[in-house]
């Protein structure tokens, strides 16, 4: 059965956006954030685009996440679990390839008894996840050390303060490789890259810094079909709370996407398909929106739009980070890849 509402996925865009990440990356290996379901793409289909690709190294959030795609990777690919190791998740980790990021004391003596390789975060700053440089690590094989960048996306000097730090804390500690970089520390240049980076937002066609603008491509398309067409005429209002009336007769098209599925209600008045000419009239409901299709007298009921989502755009039109519209994508799009 086809749902009304679909994303089409350019794995082409995908892989293309990786190896620039890879190439930015110098002599670093570059590794995929694929945690979200991959940002909202899909998570086991992401993953084997990018070990088609050449890449090796993945980074989820959870335990639940990691056993979705371990049975998928290869003997060569490496797999990490950002938040850790909980008491209720030692069975798994046990039993499973993925390595536990260690953030906390308590994971440290969770894990420390089990003589098994595990990274270490480091908090240099975000004030986030991560141990404090100087906590006591002994006993523990770590494989990657890692830190994360809080404001890479910015030219400030607290880039600098934890590129410092992260340096100085990782003298002292022996770990087979270091991390740092994420998409923007990527642009952010070769002092940041250490022996592996962490991309993604930019694999999904997420803009982190004016560095990759024209060399990170789309990924992600929205298309939705039109419920009904209809005429708005003049001085009539159309949505909830009657926020847009006519001002003139109108052709509108009622089409099935909404906030259930991630397409929020910032781009109420805000929003366009096809390319710009087609105007979003009143508010996003939670499974519709108006379109003006005045222009396009050929659009009928059953006719599929081009909901336009360019990353960037979309986040300036809807007051979200690209971040945000990406893992909001709902679970009634058809994934489509091609």
């Amino acid at each position: 059965m086809t749902a009304p509402l679909r994303l089409r996925l350019d794995r082409g865009g995908l892989s293309a956006n990786w190896r620039w990440l890879q190439a930015q990356s110098g002599h670093a290996a570059c590794g995929a954030a694929v945690k979200a379901n991959g940002y909202g793409l899909g998570a086991p289909e992401v993953v084997q685009h990018l070990l088609a690709a050449g890449c090796r190294d993945f980074f989820v959030a959870t335990w639940a996440e990691a056993a979705e795609i371990e049975p998928i990777l290869p003997q060569d690919a490496s797999l990490s679990v950002l938040h850790g190791v909980r008491e209720e998740d030692i069975a798994q980790a046990m039993a499973s390839r993925a390595r536990p990021v260690l953030n906390t004391a308590q994971q440290v003596a969770r894990w420390r008894p089990t003589g098994k390789p595990c990274d270490v975060m480091l908090d240099t700053g975000m004030n986030r996840l991560g141990l404090a440089p100087g906590e006591d690590l002994s006993g523990l094989k770590i494989h990657t050390l890692m830190s994360h960048l809080a404001s890479a996306d910015e030219d400030v000097p607290q880039n600098m303060q934890q590129l410092d730090l992260f340096q100085s804390a990782a003298a002292t500690v022996p770990a087979q490789r270091l991390s740092l970089a994420n998409s923007a520390g990527i642009c952010l240049g070769a002092a940041y890259h250490f022996g592996l980076t962490r991309p993604g937002l930019a694999l999904y066609g997420g803009i982190p810094r004016g560095e990759a603008v024209g060399a990170i491509q789309p990924v992600v398309g929205l298309e939705a079909q039109v419920l009904q067409r209809r005429v708005l005429p003049i001085g009539q209002s159309i949505g909830y709370n009657a926020t847009y009336t006519a001002d003139r007769a109108l052709e509108v098209a009622i089409v099935n996407i909404g906030y259930a599925d991630g397409y929020v209600r910032g781009f109420s008045g805000r929003g366009t398909a096809g390319g710009g000419r087609l105007p979003l009239l009143g508010r996003v409901s939670m499974d519709l929106v108006a379109l003006d299709v005045s222009a396009t007298p050929d659009i009928a009921e059953g006719d599929w739009l081009s909901i336009d989502f360019h990353l960037p755009d979309a986040a300036r039109q809807s007051g979200l980070s690209q971040y945000e519209l990406l893992t909001l994508l709902g679970h009634r799009f058809d994934r489509i890849w091609a």
